[in-house]
């Protein structure tokens, strides 16, 4: 379904020039006045940049974006990213003015339980807020993946229509602040996305030097547009200070913004420098109007220099609404030019149009787990391995998923195999051929922009995207795999070398408290698979969840592939998409199924000494339940019923074992219970080394077993008594 491009066509013509009436003038000293007076009434707040930035934000929204206020969600809309969330206001007071639905109660509840306006832009919550911002730098990575996802969609449903006649061809817009910009991620997405030649990516850049501390001279002096023009992007500097006083000069603006649209063989940075807080004459151009209210005088003030009414509050004229209103008319314009190429197309490759329909709505196609592959028992693979097995099994099954890795891809096992690279032409590699609409995902090294690109390709809908690392550097990606969670979206990532059974790259290399760091992100499912096909069925599960986040955490060290066929005496790997399951039953001296005297809880590879542990034990006619526990989310969500089933609460001698931090087993094992694993950093050594040195082996889970089950014994004399 997809191929190399077409060469790019001539650059279109120049935009008509830029009709901006005195009743426009007024619109954005109302946006102004909204800001104020929502920041006012909920007595904290950011007024500053949405006060400077109203000019921009109203001439975006009424003159440049292709939106439709009536359908947040329509599909052949541009894209707008708030990156300096904490500037909501410069998005909830053009929502207002275009009619997305918001009204002047809910300006006036800002800030406030329930609203539609909270304190930072929360996706999903508010129509026309195309992702959670607040976190900088993180929506700006967003928009990077946004961009790279519409490339990729185009790729697959419409390569060989030429560019700007596609109904996949749009712009994804971003403001960006001073604080984006000083965030390290910032430097790895715009990398990224200049080395990608992102030609559908614009970025407004807010230079108004002033953050929290202030002058933001105090700690940050670089050349933002020479690091840009580094990067590879189209620069250029729309400056409102002049010499004669500060100058709103919007079609100066205007004619940059459209220059950036047009630019379509790079990204582009318009850096429009203003001063915060214009024209507030008492806090204009300080840090005291950029995180609070202005106070009743400065508002007042402020409103008088505007022209506006002093004493009143949320002024909106019928005019100046009437005006914004109108571009509704335009939407409607550009939505029935759009529909006829969209039909035009439809009509043209119905098959293509089918599977958009299908990814579009996030189902799977029939039959598509048949492509999983199953493992054969005998053999040793690390999970990762099985992992890697699985993508290319499902290739082209589901053209929709697509990733890849932060320069660990042979690590990881993220590539499909025969899978070209999602890279301009010129720039592949003889290791990885590729093209612009291509598959494979290479991030570098660079893991805080590979989990906001993540989001950003999610967020942007027509794909579905993995990314791999090491666990341990799960830490890197950890804001925007928060975000994922929040937002509800579904990312997957591929966290490889998941314990100290890494081995010989020692204590940085080896994630300790990681698994249950991660498990305390409410919303993301953290899956440890014991074999080969416990990742399968992990893979399948995680593909059929479309509203949450999931880590496969894999190990680089081979482990057997579970002999499961029936008489084995353990049970099918199935049992792995509930969460948990009795792998291998407490059985008696002569192999009968029995009451079990203890549980021993395992996840990933510690599975395999859990069953060791458990033919120890069974040598004593101590009766153990092996119960794998590869994902907790998974297994919480099952009815008690199920759950008492596979840990009956009267059976509370109990082991868990797992390579890592203890945190969070004590819940699982209660008081009677004992916990086996490492809550410190680990060492270089081979890894078999490694977990006899740490304890972790079947001796000593026996051994916790029987103190366990002493220790109820014990209690239960007592209570006896």
């Amino acid at each position: 379904m997809t191929t190399a491009p077409p060469a790019p066509n001539p650059a279109p013509a120049a935009p008509a020039p830029l009709e901006w009436t005195a009743l426009d003038r007024r619109a954005v000293d109302i946006a102004r006045g909204l800001a104020v007076d929502a920041v006012e009434r909920a007595g904290h707040g950011h007024p500053g940049t949405a006060m400077s930035l109203a000019p921009a934000a109203y001439l975006l929204f009424q003159r440049l974006l292709r939106h439709d206020p009536a359908d947040p969600a329509w599909a052949g809309r541009d894209r707008f990213v708030l990156s300096c969330g904490h500037a909501a206001l410069t998005l909830y007071t053009q929502l207002y003015l275009s009619g997305y639905g918001l009204t002047l109660e809910d300006l006036k509840s800002l800030r406030t339980e329930g609203s539609l306006t909270p304190a930072h832009p929360e996706y999903g919550h508010t129509p026309g807020v195309e992702t959670s911002t607040g976190p900088l730098g993180q929506g700006l990575g967003n928009a990077v993946g946004m961009a790279m996802a519409a490339r990729r969609e185009r790729g697959l449903f419409d390569p060989d229509t030429p560019e700007g006649d596609s109904p996949f061809d749009h712009t994804i817009w971003a403001f960006a602040s001073d604080g984006d910009l000083a965030e390290g991620l910032s430097h790895e997405v715009c990398s990224l996305a200049g080395h990608q030649k992102l030609g559908n990516l614009v970025v407004l850049y807010d230079d108004n030097r002033i953050s929290i501390e202030d002058d933001t001279q105090i700690a940050q002096s670089e050349d933002v547009l020479a690091r840009f023009a580094a990067y590879g992007w189209h620069v250029q500097r729309v400056d409102w200070t002049t010499p004669g006083g500060y100058r709103e000069d919007v079609p100066a603006l205007y004619t940059a913004l459209s220059a950036a649209r047009t630019e379509t063989g790079r990204p582009s940075l318009v850096a429009l420098r203003t001063v915060i807080g214009w024209p507030s004459p008492g806090k204009q151009n300080t840090g005291k109007i950029h995180g609070a209210a202005l106070g009743a005088d400065e508002a007042a003030a402020t409103k008088a220099a505007m022209g506006l009414d002093p004493a009143r509050s949320f002024q909106v004229p019928a005019d100046v609404l009437e005006r914004a209103r109108q571009v509704t008319v335009r939407a409607r314009a550009d939505r029935a030019a759009w529909e006829k190429r969209h039909q035009d197309w439809r009509s043209a490759f119905p098959r293509r149009a089918a599977a958009y329909d299908r990814i579009t709505a996030r189902t799977l196609p029939p039959g598509w787990s048949d492509d999983v592959p199953e493992f054969t028992p005998g053999q040793e693979m690390a999970t990762r391995k099985a992992s890697g097995a699985v993508l290319s099994a499902l290739a082209g099954t589901l053209p929709e998923l697509w990733g890849g890795s932060a320069d660990l891809a042979e690590s990881n096992n993220t590539t499909m195999a025969g899978e070209p690279s999602f890279i301009p032409e010129e720039l592949a590699t003889a290791a990885f051929p590729g093209h612009r609409y291509g598959r494979t995902l290479h991030f570098g090294i660079r893991e805080h922009a590979m989990g906001a690109v993540l989001n950003g390709i999610a967020l942007h809908g027509g794909t579905r995207p993995y990314g791999g690392t090491f666990l341990v550097f799960s830490d890197y990606m950890r804001p925007a795999v928060r975000l994922a969670a929040m937002m509800r979206l579904p990312v997957t990532y591929v966290w490889t070398h998941d314990s100290i059974g890494l081995g010989e790259d020692g204590p940085t290399h080896q994630p300790v408290e990681h698994l249950w760091s991660l498990r305390g992100i409410p919303g993301l499912d953290v899956v440890r698979p014991a074999d080969a096909n416990e990742t399968a069925v992990a893979w399948r599960t995680v593909l059929e969840h479309t509203d949450r986040p999931a880590g496969l955490c894999l190990t680089r060290q081979n482990l057997p592939v579970l002999d499961r066929a029936p008489g084995s005496g353990l049970a099918p790997a199935a049992g792995a998409a509930r969460g948990g399951y009795v792998l291998a039953e407490a059985r008696t001296a002569d192999g009968t199924p029995t009451t079990p005297d203890v549980l021993l809880l395992g996840t990933g590879s510690e599975v395999h000494i859990a069953l060791e542990a458990q033919r120890l034990l069974h040598a004593e006619n101590i009766a153990a339940r092996v119960v794998s526990l590869p994902c907790l989310e998974w297994f919480g969500e099952q009815s008690s019923h199920y759950r008492d089933e596979v840990l009956p609460p009267d059976v509370t001698a109990r082991v868990s074992v797992e390579a890592g931090s203890v945190l969070g087993w004590h819940a699982l094992v209660g008081d009677a219970g004992e916990t086996m694993g490492l809550d410190r950093f680990g060492a270089s050594a081979p890894y078999r080394a490694l977990y006899e040195s740490y304890g972790l082996t079947a001796v000593r889970v026996a051994a916790a077993a029987r103190a366990s089950l002493a220790r109820v014994r014990a209690r239960d004399r007592r209570a006896a008594r």
